[in-house]
């Protein structure tokens, strides 16, 4: 339930991201403010509901570590890489990402890779590419350093899934997020900074007001709160699978409020990802069943 929500979040995060993006904000001063927010949040939310203390400074080093490739490098490209390439291009790019968990997960957690959880895998991945895939789709010399940004951040965020594994079942999820986005907020701000001076803040419309809180308080907090809880429970490379699920939702809102049109392609894409998700959450007991 947590991971569908993540993926309900995030699938509709493309577009409104993209409404602060388009004139409002730079992408690097958007990234500053996103995590010097979440952290404030994060930092107000831990003292009024865990209080807990990290026992061991060890972990400190690995949190650190997991701040670069989750929250720095992972949002500094993001952002960077979607103010340069399109909405499409970019989830398409991020279906890129459970598979870069898995192949991490194998390397470096060791994490046994069955026939279904691979099945599963190629299942949701050709649901999303059907889903996302239009005579229009193409990644030309000028979206091309987006889509490498976007790219490079589905990687990082993929690193940071696998790396986080041993933090998620030793502290509260709000314990390390809260660390992580703290010590990412020293990471981007050198960043931020020389953007901030392009920010209008006059100019901002109801529409940027709330895209802006939609994006620090779902988009981060909740996210991060989430994808850190899930991974108590569940590996790596499930947590990677839900991805598959974001351009499901994308074209469920674009139906609901946007007034599209839905299509046999988009049935059967959506269900072939509910499928893939199938296969990889259920994988043992099938193994059991079939082997």
């Amino acid at each position: 339930m947590a991971l569908t929500l993540v993926g309900l979040i995030y699938g509709a995060n493309y577009n409104i991201a993209k409404i602060v993006l388009n004139g409002y904000i730079p992408p690097f001063a958007f990234i500053a403010i996103r995590v010097m927010c979440a952290t404030a949040l994060l930092w107000l939310i831990h003292s009024l509901i865990v209080k807990e203390k990290v026992t061991d400074k060890k972990d400190f080093i690995l949190m650190l570590k997991c701040a670069v490739f989750g929250v720095a490098l992972n949002q500094l490209l993001f952002f960077k890489g979607l103010s340069l390439t399109t909405s499409i291009n970019a989830s398409i790019i991020m279906t890129s990402s459970p598979v870069i968990v898995m192949v991490m997960a194998l390397i470096i957690l060791k994490e046994r890779i069955g026939p279904f959880k691979a099945l599963g895998l190629i299942v949701g991945l050709s649901g999303a590419f059907l889903l996302i895939y239009s005579d229009e789709l193409g990644f030309s010399n000028d979206t091309f350093l987006g889509d490498l940004a976007i790219l490079g951040n589905a990687t990082s965020y993929s690193l940071y899934l696998v790396i986080a594994k041993p933090l998620m079942v030793k502290y509260h999820p709000l314990t390390i997020v809260k660390w992580l986005f703290t010590f990412g907020t020293f990471m981007v701000l050198p960043f931020g900074i020389s953007e901030m001076g392009q920010v209008d803040v006059a100019s901002f419309t109801p529409a940027v007001w709330l895209s802006i809180a939609y994006v620090i308080i779902l988009s981060t907090v909740v996210v991060y709160w989430l994808n850190a809880l899930t991974l108590g429970y569940v590996s790596p490379s499930v947590v990677g699978i839900y991805i598959y699920l974001q351009p499901f939702f994308a074209t469920t809102i674009a139906v609901m409020f946007f007034n599209e049109i839905l299509t046999l392609k988009q049935v059967i894409a959506a269900a072939l990802i509910f499928l893939g998700v199938y296969l990889v959450n259920n994988f043992e007991k099938l193994r059991k069943r079939f082997f």
